[in-house]
């Protein structure tokens, strides 16, 4: 069953701990989503808590896909640029699926409604992200659309000895308005 999208739901108590269950678990699971296993929820509050504060702020927004439970089973955070020469594009952050919905073709759901949630921003005219290079990342957005535009080789220290690339994908949405 596919999984149910909502921009800009009513963050309350049931998303935030879903959020943060979320998040914990595609980590641990080895997820490339700003922290390495093993992690807690307590551990990444804080990091919700900021984006959090940036939705209440207008700089972010935030997309979730639910399974037929109901419960929280994907998300990506739209994060908006406040320099002048670059609100024509939109960061795309915290790119998600809980690891028991993996091999469903959720990630694909999850890029598509985020491109179709994007191309309905004023203004914006491409997606960019940045994924962690040595978990063949780059080849999945690629699959999807998104063009690999820049690479800053060993940015991302992932623990003692193992540095990975930060790749930067672009998405431009002009061909899907």
């Amino acid at each position: 069953m596919p999984l149910t999208f909502t921009l800009d739901p009513s963050v309350d108590p049931a998303l935030r701990d879903g959020l943060l269950d979320l998040w914990a678990d595609v980590t641990n699971a080895g997820g490339a989503v700003g922290f390495v296993p093993p992690v807690t929820a307590d551990a990444i509050r804080p990091e919700l808590v900021r984006h959090l504060a940036a939705m209440s702020e207008g700089r972010m927004r935030l997309l979730v896909g639910r399974d037929e439970e109901g419960a929280v089973a994907a998300t990506g955070f739209f994060a908006f640029n406040t320099h002048r020469l670059m609100t024509h594009w939109v960061w795309l952050y915290t790119v998600m699926v809980h690891p028991k919905h993996q091999g469903k073709g959720y990630g694909r759901d999850l890029l598509a409604a985020a491109a179709e949630a994007a191309v309905g921003f004023e203004g914006i005219e491409a997606i960019r992200l940045t994924c962690r290079g040595g978990l063949g990342l780059e080849r999945f957005y690629a699959s999807c659309g998104y063009k690999e535009v820049g690479r800053v080789p060993g940015a991302i220290r992932v623990g003692p000895g193992d540095d990975r690339d930060d790749i930067t994908m672009l998405l431009p949405l002009t061909r899907l308005a």
